[in-house]
Formats: C-alpha cells, sequence, structure tokens
C-alpha cells in the first residue's frame, strides 16, 4: 500500500494543523489513552484479547475491542484468528506498528520519568489559584 506524502500524486502535503486532513484522525487514534497503551502492550509481545486486557489495566472489554478494531483499520494491528475451539485470536503489531509504538512508548517513558515534576507543577498552579 502506498502512501501519499502530497508531492509526487497533486494531493497537498500532509498537515496535521489542517483539520481536514486525515493525519489528524491518525495521531488521534495513536495518542489516544487506550491507542498508546495498547500500543505499548503490543511492543512487549503479542497477546491474546484477554491477556491484553489484562496488561492495559482499567480498559474496558467494549474499549479495546472498539480500539484494537480502529488500530487494525489503521494497519497497526495484525489480528490472527485460528480457527480452534474454544475460539483464539491473537494480537500483534505490524511493521507500522511497531514504528509508531516506539515513538508512543518514548512519550510513554517520559511522563513515567517526569511525573513528579508534573505533579509539583500543579501543586504549585493549585496554590497559587487558590489564593488569587
Amino acid at each position: 500500500m502506498k502512501v501519499s506524502t502530497g508531492i509526487a500524486d497533486g494531493l497537498p502535503p500532509a498537515n496535521v494543523f489542517d483539520r481536514m486532513c486525515p493525519s489528524r484522525g491518525v495521531l488521534e487514534h495513536v495518542t489516544s489513552r487506550w491507542g498508546v497503551l495498547v500500543l505499548g502492550a503490543l511492543r512487549e509481545r503479542g497477546y491474546r484479547f484477554s491477556e491484553l486486557r489484562r496488561r492495559v489495566s482499567g480498559v474496558s472489554e467494549k474499549m479495546l475491542a472498539q480500539t484494537l478494531q480502529t488500530l487494525e483499520r489503521d494497519g497497526f494491528v495484525r489480528r490472527e484468528a485460528h480457527p480452534v475451539i474454544p475460539p483464539r485470536v491473537d494480537y500483534s503489531l505490524t511493521p507500522l506498528g511497531r514504528e509508531a509504538a516506539e515513538l508512543v512508548a518514548a512519550l510513554a517513558h517520559w511522563s513515567e520519568q517526569q511525573v513528579a515534576s508534573v505533579v509539583a507543577a500543579r501543586e504549585e498552579y493549585d496554590g497559587r489559584a487558590a489564593t488569587a
């Protein structure tokens, strides 16, 4: 599948700041709360649905199913259904998904490293707001 950059095929170049640009939807899917966590978990290894739900603590079955379907549609996740009883479905990253997962994992790691600074900034802000 060829992805357009807009230069060679006459389409305007992708611009995430343009509300009509499809790249904005891609960014939304990858950086949503559950999108980041699902990509991060699948970066570790492939998972069955129930395993993935346990790994991504707090996600509902419905939200996980929707997130996986969206990420599969966008080409980030591979869904492999096995013809066995009981049914078994495995989820893993595609090469495109692995690339996206590496990027959001860096942001997630940064968030973990900076949480103390963010909490301190919030407390300082709240303290100023309370006295204003």
